[in-house]
C-alpha cells in the first residue's frame, strides 16, 4: 500500500491553502433565492459550487477579472463579469427562468438533493467521457469512493461487475430515468446488455447505503441513478472511435437535432464494440443504439427513448485454477469439454430493447407532476459443449444402438431465458418557501420464461428437444413520500416513508422442477435525517430501513426451508468543507443486517447450493474524499474507504465424499466475504499546456476473502494499479472540437486478481481446497479520437 500514500500523501498536504480574496454572491430568480444552481469560473477550469438553500455561494480567489458562469435546471444559463480588487467582492446574480420546462422530475424525485442527509456522490457526462474508450459502466465509476469492479474479460470489456461498500449488483439499486433496471428476479444488474450505454447518460448519482426512496429492488449497498434525458438547445454530432490492446475497437456516432420549431428535439446514437479479451477465447461483440424524441414547452415535456443492446460474448465464467496463475494466467476451461480444439460457440448471446415514455408539467412554478411507461424486452441464451452427458439429466430416455443401451452422449444445450418487464412511475412534487415535498410511486410487472434445448447431440435425438420449460412471475408496486423542510438558513429537516410490495412465483426450476414458489413480502422502509450547512461547512446525520426480498436462487431452497427477506438499518454521519481551491468530507456509517442472505455451502433438501439466512451482520466504516486545485495548470482528487465488515456467526458446511455427507464448522466474528477493509483511489492532472491534460489515476484494495471463514488461503490478494491517462484537444472552425486520448493501464503491470470463487471436501481422509480467480490484464493500452461538430 505504500506506494499509493506516497500519490496521496502530496494531494492532502495542500488541503490547508487559503487564498486572497473572496467571492460572495447570491442566486435568485424573480429576487427570491435559488437554490441547487452550479457557478463555475470560466478562468479557473475545474472549479465550481453551488448555490445553497437560500441562494448563497463562496469563492476564495485571487484579485483579478473573472467571469462567472451561473446554470440551473429550469434556468437559463447567465454569465457574470467579476472584478475582484479588494479582500471581498459581493454579488447578486437574478437568473430568468427558461421557456421551456426543462427539469427531469422523474430523476429529481428519486435523487438526494444537495442539502439531503445521504451519502452521496455526483457524476457529470463529462467525467465519464474522459475514460469512455469502451469499457463497460462499472470501469469508469472505478474512482468513486468504496468500488470495486472486476471483469471476467480481465480488460473492462464484456461481463464486468461492481460492488459498493462491499455489497454485490444484486444489493445495488439501478435505475435509468428513474426506471428500475435491476433484474427482477435475479435482481443483478446486468450491464452488458447496454454496451456503450455511458455515451448517452448525461449525469449519475451514486448513493451508498440505503439512500433515499427509490423505485424497483431494494437497496442494500448503493443506489445509481442514471439519467440520459438531457435537452441539447443545438444541433451536434460526434463521431468516437477507440482502438487498444487485445484487438478492442469502438466506434460510436452522435447527433442531434437541436431546437427544431421552438418545440422538437431528437438525439441518436448508434455503436459497436469489440474485443478479444485478456482472457483466451474472451471475445466480445457487442452492439446498442439509442434514439430520443422530446418536445418541450413552458409548461410541459413529452420525452420518447428507444434504446437496445445486443451481445455475444464468449463465457469466461469458470476463472483460472489457482495453480496457473503462474504458468497460464489466460487459460479458460470454457468450451473444453469438447475433444480436441474448444468449442468456437460456447457464447452467452442476449438482446434488451427499452422503451420509454415520459411526460412531464408544470401546474404552477411549485408544483411539477412526472410520469413515465415503460417496457423492456429481453431473450436471449447461452449454448454450451457438454460431453458424456446422461440422457435421463435431459428427460431422455436411454436408446439401444445396435442391442447396446447407451446411457451418455456428447451434446450441445442452449439455456433460453425470454422475458419482459413493464410498468409505470410518477411523481408530484411541491415546492414552496421553506418546504419540498415529493410523492411518488410505481409499478411493474415481470414475466421470465426459463427453458432449455438441446440443438445437437452425437446420438441423434428430437431436434430442439426442450428438456425443462419454467416460468417466472414478479409483482412489485411501492409509494413514497418526502418531505425537506428548512428550519433557518443553516438548518434542514428530512423525512421519507415507503411501501413496497413484492409478489414472486414460478411454477420450477431446471434442476428442481418439483419446487414451486409463491411468496409476497410487504416492505414498510422509512428514513428520517438533519443537515447543516453554513459558511462552506455541511454536516448531516440520518436512518434508513430497507428490506429486501430473496432472489430467484434463494427460492430454489425447496418447500421446507424457504428464506427470509432481509433488513437493514443503515446510519450515516457526514461532515464536508467547501472552498474554491479544495473541499473534503469524511462520513462514518454503521448498517446493521438481520438475516443477510450469504453462501456456506450447505446443501438444500433438493441438493441445491444456496445462501441461508445469518441472524447478524454489520458494517462499519469511515470515507474520506477531498480535491484541491493546486494551480492552474495541477488538481489532484481522492477517496479512501477503511472498513469493518464482521458476521457475529456462521458456519461453514463442507463435501465429505468419503462418508457421502456434510461436515459442519462453526466460525464467530469472521469478516464478510468480498468486503475488504481498505479501498482508496486518487487522480492527479497535469495541464502543462492549453488542451492538455496527463492524468495519473490510481487504486488500492486491501485482502478481500473468498468466503466467510477468513481464512488467508481462501482470499484475494492487496493490489495496487495505477493508470496514465493523456488528451489534448484542437478547436477550429470546421471542427468545433477534435480530442485525441491515450490511456495506458496497469502501468506497473502488476498481476492481480480482482474476483474469485472458493470450495472445499474431504475425500480420502484430506481437506481440500480449491480457488479459481480471476486475473486482469498486465499493463495494456487504448487510444481514442473523438470528433465533435
Amino acid at each position: 500500500m505504500k506506494p499509493f500514500w506516497i500519490t496521496v500523501s502530496i494531494f492532502y498536504s495542500f488541503l490547508s491553502l487559503s487564498a486572497q480574496s473572496t467571492i460572495r454572491g447570491k442566486i435568485t430568480a424573480n429576487q427570491l433565492p435559488l437554490s441547487g444552481a452550479t457557478i463555475s469560473i470560466v478562468e479557473m477550469p475545474g472549479v465550481g459550487t453551488i448555490s445553497s438553500s437560500d441562494g448563497n455561494f463562496t469563492f476564495f480567489t485571487k484579485k483579478g477579472s473573472f467571469t462567472l458562469v451561473v446554470e440551473h435546471v429550469s434556468m437559463e444559463t447567465k454569465s457574470f463579469p467579476v472584478v475582484v480588487n479588494s479582500q471581498e467582492k459581493s454579488v447578486t446574480i437574478d437568473m430568468n427562468r427558461s421557456a421551456y420546462f426543462l427539469a427531469p422530475v422523474e430523476i429529481t424525485s428519486i435523487r438526494a438533493s444537495e442539502r439531503a442527509p445521504f451519502t452521496k456522490t455526483n457524476i457529470s457526462k463529462e467525467e465519464l467521457a474522459k475514460n469512455n474508450l469502451g469499457y463497460d459502466l462499472p470501469f469508469l465509476l472505478n474512482q468513486t469512493p468504496g468500488i470495486i469492479v472486476n471483469s471476467d474479460a480481465g480488460n473492462g470489456v464484456g461481463y464486468t461487475g461492481m460492488r459498493i461498500r462491499g455489497s454485490d449488483a444484486t444489493r445495488i439499486n439501478m435505475t435509468i430515468n428513474g426506471i428500475p433496471y435491476n433484474d427482477p428476479e435475479s435482481q443483478g444488474v446486468f450491464l452488458v446488455n447496454l454496451p456503450d450505454f455511458a455515451s448517452s447518460v448525461s449525469s449519475i448519482q451514486i448513493q451508498r447505503g440505503v439512500g433515499t426512496s427509490s423505485n424497483g429492488a431494494g437497496a442494500f449497498g448503493a443506489t445509481v441513478n442514471v439519467s440520459t434525458n438531457e435537452f441539447n438547445p443545438t444541433a451536434y454530432g460526434e463521431f468516437n472511435n477507440s482502438f487498444g490492446s487485445f484487438n478492442t475497437r469502438k466506434h460510436t456516432v452522435k447527433v442531434g437535432s437541436g431546437l427544431i420549431n421552438k418545440h422538437f428535439t431528437v438525439d441518436a446514437r448508434l455503436s459497436q464494440i469489440s474485443s478479444e479479451g485478456f482472457i483466451d477465447r474472451a471475445s466480445s461483440k457487442l452492439k446498442s443504439y439509442f434514439l430520443s424524441g422530446g418536445y418541450v414547452n413552458e409548461k410541459s415535456s413529452v420525452r420518447l427513448n428507444i434504446f437496445s443492446g445486443d451481445e455475444q460474448t464468449y463465457q469466461a465464467w469458470y476463472g483460472v485454477p489457482e495453480p496457473l496463475l503462474k504458468t497460464n494466467r489466460t487459460f479458460n476451461s470454457a468450451g473444453t469439454e469438447k475433444p480436441g480444439t474448444p468449442y468456437s460457440n460456447e457464447t452467452d448471446n442476449y438482446k434488451q430493447d427499452h422503451y420509454q415514455l415520459f411526460f412531464n408539467h408544470a401546474f404552477t412554478n411549485d408544483l411539477t407532476f412526472n410520469t413515465a411507461l415503460f417496457i423492456v424486452e429481453g431473450k436471449g441464451f447461452y449454448e454450451q459443449y457438454k460431453s458424456k452427458a446422461k440422457f435421463s439429466s435431459y428427460v431422455l430416455p436411454n436408446p439401444v444402438v445396435n442391442g447396446t443401451t447407451l446411457t451418455r452422449t456428447d451434446l450441445v444445450r442452449q439455456l433460453w431465458l425470454d422475458n419482459v418487464f413493464y410498468g409505470q412511475i410518477a411523481s408530484l412534487n411541491y415546492k414552496s418557501g421553506a418546504d419540498n415535498i415529493t410523492i411518488g410511486g410505481g409499478w411493474n410487472g415481470y414475466k421470465g420464461k426459463h427453458y432449455g434445448q438441446v440443438i445437437w447431440a452425437e446420438i441423434s435425438i428430437p431436434k430442439d428437444h426442450r428438456f425443462y420449460d419454467n416460468d417466472g412471475v414478479k409483482k412489485d408496486a411501492n409509494l413514497y413520500a418526502k418531505w425537506q423542510r428548512t428550519l433557518s438558513k443553516r438548518w434542514e429537516v428530512f423525512g421519507d416513508v415507503q411501501y413496497r410490495h413484492a409478489n414472486y412465483t414460478a411454477n420450477g426450476f431446471r434442476n428442481n422442477p418439483g419446487v414451486a414458489v409463491d411468496r409476497k413480502f410487504n416492505f414498510f422502509n422509512p428514513k428520517a435525517g438533519v443537515s447543516y450547512a453554513y459558511n462552506g461547512w455541511q454536516a448531516y446525520f440520518s436512518y434508513a430501513l430497507g428490506n429486501k426480498e430473496p432472489n430467484r436462487e434463494d427460492f430454489e431452497a425447496g418447500i421446507a426451508r424457504q428464506p427470509m427477506h432481509e433488513t437493514l438499518h443503515d446510519f450515516e454521519l457526514g461532515l464536508e468543507q467547501r472552498k474554491n481551491f479544495y473541499k473534503w468530507s469524511a462520513t462514518a456509517y454503521f448498517m446493521y443486517y438481520k438475516n443477510q442472505l450469504v453462501l456456506n455451502g450447505q446443501v438444500n433438501d433438493v441438493g441445491a447450493y444456496t445462501r441461508v439466512n445469518i441472524p447478524k451482520s454489520y458494517r462499519a466504516g469511515i470515507e474520506l474524499q477531498g480535491s484541491v486545485q493546486f494551480s492552474k495548470w495541477i488538481n489532484a482528487a481522492a477517496n479512501m474507504a477503511l472498513s469493518r465488515n464482521k458476521i457475529a456467526s456462521s458456519e461453514t458446511y463442507i463435501d465429505n465424499y468419503d462418508s457421502g455427507s456434510q461436515e459442519k464448522i462453526s466460525y464467530k466474528n469472521t469478516d464478510i466475504s468480498f468486503s475488504p477493509a481498505v479501498v482508496a483511489g486518487s487522480t492527479i492532472n497535469i495541464l502543462p499546456v492549453k488542451n492538455a491534460e496527463i492524468s495519473l489515476l490510481s487504486k488500492y484494495v486491501s485482502r478481500q476473502y473468498l468466503d466467510n471463514t477468513e481464512q488467508e488461503s481462501r482470499s484475494l490478494n492487496p493490489y495496487f494499479v495505477q493508470d496514465v491517462r493523456l488528451s489534448y484537444t484542437i478547436k477550429s472552425k470546421l471542427i468545433s472540437n477534435l480530442q485525441i486520448i491515450a490511456m495506458v493501464n496497469n502501468v506497473l503491470d502488476n498481476k492481480y486478481e480482482a474476483n474469485g470463487y472458493t470450495f472445499s471436501y474431504k475425500a480420502g481422509g484430506t481437506l481440500s481446497t480449491e480457488n479459481f480467480y480471476f486475473p486482469m490484464a498486465g499493463i495494456n493500452y487504448m487510444v481514442g479520437l473523438n470528433l465533435k461538430f
